[in-house]
């Protein structure tokens, strides 16, 4: 699951948790939205430190000049 799925999971989690008020026989609505944000969280989470590892740092290069030539005044 990517980035946009579980900013999808959290969007859809609290529009589950906070916006509507429906009822089901066996089945919180309102726990399922919490739980929904949640599992959307740990898969930010999981996700950045993921691309976090993936990113490699490389050194910046840089030209050496060297004065082979001795001045003398």
């Amino acid at each position: 699951m990517g980035l946009g799925g579980c900013i999808l999971l959290i969007g859809a989690g609290a529009i589950l948790a906070f916006a509507t008020d429906w009822q089901a026989d066996g089945i919180n609505i309102d726990l399922v939205g919490w739980i929904m944000m949640l599992v959307g969280l740990i898969g930010v989470f999981v996700y950045m430190s993921i691309a976090r590892r993936r990113r490699m740092v490389v050194p910046p290069t840089t030209t050496v000049v060297q004065d082979d030539q001795q001045h003398y005044q």
